[in-house]
């Protein structure tokens, strides 16, 4: 049985108590009450109990429920279950810690409300909080001050958890591949900042920039913090260092852009004192870790974009994708990957030469 709501042209919906059934292959509704004069919260009462639910005695003129907070919680489950999926938090620190559980929140928050510390601690307090995160970490009680003191306790940890990536994602005889950035600053307090080549545009802005490892595959791997004015092709020496002494990892082929891997670089730095391969385009302080928390969330962001590229549609060539659409409103095409991209990478693996020296 089930309240059914019947409508009516000119006046209120009729609602009736009905059973449904099937006869001769049709199916039919035999009527049992006319509950239109009952009032709408016993009409809600009976609806419930038909369901095999439970009606609880309300005083008149009180409702049973009153929402004080409602917590957005599904981005915060997808990616704090992420984050706990790959291990990140015992890569971080392998005990419970509340340091621990302050970094693995900046990482959450990193990727789904990015903003400063002060942003962020409002995000976990109790009194403030806009989603479940603080609550899911037992950080309800953190501040800014806690967040700052827990980044110094990673920038402290960073080498031993660069080298459990590194264990996991590199091994002998890999790609690596090395780019660097840079990002400005509005302060005039941090000892890196420096002006230099502004690739936010930004002219006359003190700036700082780093240098990214990652796989083959692009999942991040390492990061490392350099002054403003520090040229790209400067870098290279500090990441080949980090990656022999550090990580273990004696032969890989590094891959850069032709204003990073120079022919000054090769020559200095690869080929005669290391015996590295490469793979490269030849023309004819504290804010360092923020910059470790933004590629911890990289990481984070990177796995979760392959486990949910089925659902997400990430194409890589979209202008192809774009030619194999007829119409509008066809559905969408994934092309396959260029044929040149996937001939390119074989060969570069397949190399046992000092370098290859391609055009890109």
């Amino acid at each position: 049985m089930h309240v059914e709501s019947v409508p009516n042209r000119n006046s209120r919906p009729t609602i009736l108590i009905r059973h449904s059934y099937r006869e001769d292959g049709k199916v039919k509704k035999r009527t049992f009450a006319n509950i239109t004069h009952l009032p709408p919260h016993i009409i809600d009462g009976i609806r419930l109990l038909l369901r095999d639910g439970i009606a609880l005695e309300c005083p008149e003129g009180l409702q049973m429920f009153e929402v004080l907070r409602s917590r957005p919680h599904g981005h915060v489950a997808a990616v704090l279950g992420t984050v706990k999926r790959l291990g990140l938090p015992n890569i971080i620190y392998s005990r419970t810690r509340r340091e621990r559980d302050l970094v693995v929140a900046m990482i959450v928050a990193r990727l789904i409300d990015p903003g400063s510390k002060l942003a962020t601690a409002r995000q976990l307090d109790e009194q403030t909080l806009c989603n479940s995160l603080g609550e899911l970490l037992g950080l309800q009680s953190a501040d800014e001050d806690e967040l700052y003191a827990a980044m110094d306790w990673l920038l402290q940890r960073q080498e031993r958890i660069e080298k459990k990536l590194a264990k996991r994602h590199l091994s002998d005889g890999a790609l690596v591949l090395y780019d660097v950035s840079s990002t400005y600053f509005e302060g005039r307090k941090c000892p890196l900042a420096k002006l230099g080549h502004s690739r936010d545009g930004k002219r006359g802005k003190l700036q700082i920039t780093f240098g990214l490892v990652c796989n083959a595959d692009g999942c991040p791997v390492a990061v490392e913090v350099f002054e403003g004015n520090t040229s790209d092709p400067k870098t290279l020496a500090a990441r080949v260092h980090k990656l022999r002494q550090r990580f273990h990892i004696q032969r890989v082929v590094w891959v850069g852009d032709r204003g990073m891997i120079t022919e000054a670089r090769i020559r200095e730095e690869l080929r005669a004192p290391q015996r590295l391969d490469w793979i490269t385009a030849l023309r004819a302080p504290q804010v360092r870790a923020h910059v470790f928390v933004c590629m911890l969330a990289y990481y984070v962001q990177w796995h979760m974009r392959n486990a949910l590229a089925p659902m997400l549609f990430d194409d890589h060539e979209p202008e192809a994708g774009h030619a194999l659409r007829h119409s509008i409103v066809a559905p969408a095409q994934r092309p396959y990957l260029r044929e040149g991209h996937t001939a390119y990478a074989t060969t570069a693996t397949g190399t046992g030469s000092a370098g290859c020296e391609a055009v890109m």
